[in-house]
């Protein structure tokens, strides 16, 4: 994987925070920071796909066994006895 370096500008308290974060966590800034975008752009992914996956579901409709027939009307079923 080929490396780039990226300049960012973020509050001085959230850097100190962070950086004592990483600390805690026995990594660098930089890993925190990468592992932070990986999960972020990964959730994204897969919250798209699952939107496509569902929307192709409801495009195509569900089998009821009815076979495109509706054997009752809205007042049959309303009917009070």
């Amino acid at each position: 994987m080929q490396k780039r370096n990226v300049t960012l500008s973020m509050p001085t308290d959230l850097i100190r925070r962070a950086k004592a974060l990483a600390a805690a966590r026995d990594k660098s800034l930089s890993e925190l920071l990468r592992e932070s975008l990986e999960e972020k752009v990964s959730e994204a992914s897969g919250y798209r796909q699952a939107m496509e996956r569902q929307l192709k579901i409801l495009a195509t409709g569900f089998d009821l066994g009815l076979r495109g027939k509706i054997a009752w009307s809205r007042d049959s079923v309303n009917e009070r006895g």
